[in-house]
């Protein structure tokens, strides 16, 4: 299995090394650390990491500004910040996060973060995803967004799994409800991306409340 290679930004010496330390402990490679955000860009730009586990208050470029000038590389970004307010934790999500905790979690809560976020999957401390569901879903309601664009040929399984997923269902509760695997949960979901032409599930959820699946089945 290829190795899962990580980036770290944080303007804390003390706190970048800990991190660095403990995802490699983890059986993660550290392939570099930054302790500002100019550093962060140029070094994901550089090493092309599976995950760059990114602080947002950083010295020289805000933790929003670096996801959005590595929009175009091939890295999915976990804020990890000591900051939960919602400015900052939507701003970040709109800048093209996939994830958001904060600091006060613990080093099996990051390690786990990570690993999801390469597989993906949005992972927030408690309480934070509900804030971000209701921002897409206030978003959604805007006419720009409302495109009306049909889905593309998605089986009548990936449509259900998309609304579950919508409706903020992790893959382990839609894999109970549908009463399948969560491997096959798991499939589906990197299918219905493939299909949409998505990175992340952020923008699958997106995607899905912008076309009103998380209160009801496509007809």
């Amino acid at each position: 299995m290829t190795t899962l290679r990580v980036l770290v930004a944080d303007d804390h010496p003390l706190w970048r090394d800990a991190l660095a330390e403990d995802l490699t402990r983890a059986g993660i490679d550290v392939v570099g650390t930054a302790p500002d955000g100019p550093s962060a860009v140029r070094r994901t730009k550089a090493t092309r990491p599976d995950v760059l586990l990114l602080d947002l208050n950083l010295p020289g470029l805000h933790g929003a500004e670096v996801c959005a000038q590595i929009a175009g590389v091939d890295t999915k970004v976990l804020i990890l910040s000591a900051s939960g307010e919602e400015k900052d934790v939507l701003a970040a999500m709109k800048a093209g996060a996939c994830g958001y905790l904060v600091k006060s979690a613990t080093r099996e809560e990051i390690v786990a973060a990570v690993r999801a976020t390469a597989q993906g999957r949005a992972t927030f401390t408690p309480g934070l995803a509900g804030l971000v569901l209701g921002e897409f879903r206030k978003l959604a309601k805007a006419p720009p967004q409302a495109s009306g664009r049909p889905v593309p040929e998605l089986t009548d399984r990936e449509v259900e799994v998309l609304r579950l997923v919508a409706m903020g269902l992790s893959s382990r509760e839609i894999a109970d409800q549908l009463v399948i695997s969560h491997r096959t949960v798991q499939n589906h979901v990197q299918n219905t991306l493939g299909k949409l032409q998505l990175h992340n599930r952020v923008e699958l959820t997106r995607f899905a409340i912008e076309r009103g699946l998380d209160e009801s089945p496509l007809a």
